[in-house]
C-alpha cells in the first residue's frame, strides 16, 4: 500500500508507512461525526484507553502496559473486541463521541473518515529527535499523507506503526514432509508448487491449499505482478487501464489451475466477515489445512491461539513459469496506533505510543507475536524462524499509489468464489471487475 512518487522497489529499511500508499483514494464508507463530548486537552491524566483490533497482539500489549505502569505510573486499559467486531465498535464510538484515547489503525482507505472527522492526531510535528530515530527516513516519508492527495484532509502523519507485513504462504512442515516434500525448499515455479500440492492432496484426500475469499485482491495483485509492472497495476486500480489486460487474466488463472488440480481444500473458498479467521483456525488450531495464503500478521494470531503449534514455515507465492516481470508481493505496514486529539489524555497518549515504538518494546512484539518489526534497530537475527520467509519478501513489496476500488474488490471477492465453484470463468470475473470499476466513477 504505497504512496505516489515512490519507485518500484523498497528495501527492508523502506517499509514502514506503506498504508499511506492509498492516500489518494476516494473513500466510500461510513459517515462519521466530528464532535466529541470531551474537549481536547493535553496531558495530566494517569489513565489511558486503547482499543485494539489485533487478536495476535493482545497478550503482548497487556504485558507491555503492565511494564509501562510500573515505569511511569500511567495505567493503560486495553479493549480488544476482536478483528471482526472492531470496525463496527470503532464506528459506533466515533458516532457517539466516546472515542478511546488510542486505537488501532487499519488501512488508510478505512481510516480516511476518522481522519477527516478529526479523530486522529497529526503526529508529524512530534516525529523529531529520539522518536524519529525509531523509523527510517523513507518510512516516515511513506507514512506521510501529502498535501492534496486526499480531498478534505490536511497533509500529515496520522498513525504510528510498530509492524511491517508481507503476504505469502504458510506451510505445515509435518504434512508436507509426510508427502515426501521438503517445505523449507520453496518450489521454483507455480507449476512445481501445484505438483507439490497434488502430492500433499493425495495424502490428505481433501486438498492442500486454502485462501479466504476476502484476500483475493491481495492474491491477485501479487501473482499478476509476474506480467504487470507497478505502473500498469496502478493504472488499472486508478481506473485508467482495463482489468481485461492479459496480465490480470494470467494472474487470476492461477486460481482456476489450483481448482482444476483438485488441491483447494473442500473445493471452495470461505467467504463472509470471518472467512480469514476460519482459514487460520484450520491451519493453526485444527491443523487440517496443509497450506494457506495469509499475511505475516497471522503468526501473531498463531502465537495467541495455538502457542504449541510451531511446525510451519512461510514463503512467497512461487513465480509464474512464463512470467515476464520479477514478481512482487502485496504488503505494507501492519499494526500501529492513532491518537484521539479530542480526548483528555493527549500528551500521555503520545508518550505511550512513542514508548511502544522504541527498540525494547519492538523486541517484545517480535518475541511474543513473531512479527516483522518496523523499528530498524531490531535486526533480522532477532526474528523467529516462522516469519523468516515473510521477512525475506520485504524487498519485493509492490509500490503502487492507488488502492483497490471498493466496488471492484467486492466483485472480485464474489467472483473468485464462483470461479472455484466453476460457476464463472476467469473472463467473466474480469468482466464483472471492469463493470464495477466503471460504475464507481
Amino acid at each position: 500500500m504505497p504512496r505516489p512518487g515512490v519507485g518500484n522497489r523498497l528495501t527492508r529499511r523502506r517499509l514502514l508507512g506503506l498504508a499511506a500508499a492509498s492516500a489518494g483514494a476516494a473513500f466510500s464508507g461510513p459517515v462519521l461525526t466530528g464532535c466529541s463530548k470531551d474537549s481536547a486537552t493535553s496531558g495530566g491524566s494517569t489513565s489511558l484507553t486503547f482499543m485494539n483490533q489485533s487478536r495476535g497482539q493482545a497478550k503482548a500489549l497487556e504485558k507491555l502496559v503492565e511494564t509501562y505502569e510500573k515505569q511511569t505510573g500511567v495505567r493503560v486499559t486495553i479493549d480488544s473486541p476482536g478483528p471482526t467486531n472492531f470496525p463496527a465498535k470503532l464506528q459506533a464510538k466515533s458516532q457517539s463521541g466516546d472515542m478511546p484515547d488510542m486505537y488501532s489503525t487499519l488501512t488508510l482507505p478505512e481510516m480516511i473518515p476518522y481522519y477527516k472527522a478529526g479523530w486522529a492526531l497529526n503526529l508529524e510535528p512530534k516525529l523529531t529527535g529520539g522518536w524519529k530515530d525509531n523509523f527510517s527516513p523513507i518510512a516516515l516519508d511513506l507514512t506521510t499523507v501529502k498535501a492534496g492527495t486526499v480531498a478534505g484532509l490536511d497533509a500529515g502523519v496520522y498513525s504510528a506503526h510498530w509492524e511491517i507485513q508481507t503476504m505469502g504462504l504458510l506451510l505445515n512442515t509435518k504434512t508436507f514432509e509426510s508427502a515426501g516434500i521438503d517445505p523449507k525448499t520453496p518450489p521454483a515455479t507455480t507449476d512445481a508448487w501445484i505438483d507439490q500440492l497434488k502430492k500433499v492432496s493425495a495424502k490428505t484426500g481433501n486438498g492442500a491449499f486454502l485462501m479466504a475469499a476476502s484476500l483475493a485482491d491481495r492474491f491477485l495483485l501479487s501473482h499478476a505482478s509476474n506480467w504487470l509492472t507497478d505502473a500498469q497495476i496502478d493504472a488499472t486500480l486508478a481506473g485508467k487501464a482495463s482489468w481485461k489486460a492479459d496480465g490480470w487474466r494470467r494472474g487470476l488463472q492461477l486460481l482456476a489451475e489450483l481448482r482444476d488440480a483438485g488441491v483447494i481444500v473442500n473445493k471452495t473458498l470461505p467467504g463472509g466477515n470471518d472467512d480469514n479467521p476460519t482459514v487460520e483456525k484450520g491451519f493453526f488450531n485444527v491443523q487440517d489445512t496443509p497450506s494457506i495464503f495469509d499475511a505475516s500478521v497471522a503468526i501473531g494470531v498463531a502465537r495467541a491461539t495455538a502457542p504449541d503449534f510451531t511446525e510451519y514455515v512461510s514463503m512467497g507465492i512461487p513465480k509464474a513459469t512464463d512470467g515476464t516481470q520479477k514478481p512482487r508481493v502485496y504488503g505494507g505496514v501492519g499494526k500501529g496506533a492513532c491518537i484521539n486529539p479530542k480526548g483528555k489524555n493527549v500528551d500521555a497518549a503520545v508518550k505511550f505510543v512513542q514508548w511502544l515504538t522504541e527498540p525494547e518494546q519492538a523486541k517484545v512484539f517480535v518475541d511474543m507475536v513473531g512479527l516483522i518489526p518496523a523499528n530498524p534497530k531490531v535486526t533480522a537475527a532477532d526474528l523467529p524462524p516462522q516469519v523468516a520467509g515473510f521477512a525475506s519478501l520485504a524487498d519485493t513489496i509492490e509500490v503502487v499509489p492507488s488502492p483497490f476500488n471498493t466496488d471492484a474488490r467486492t466483485a472480485l471477492v464474489s467472483g473468485v468464489q464462483s470461479l472455484v465453484l466453476k460457476e464463472k470463468t476467469v473472463d467473466q470475473v474480469l468482466d464483472a471487475l471492469e463493470t464495477a470499476q466503471k460504475r464507481a466513477k
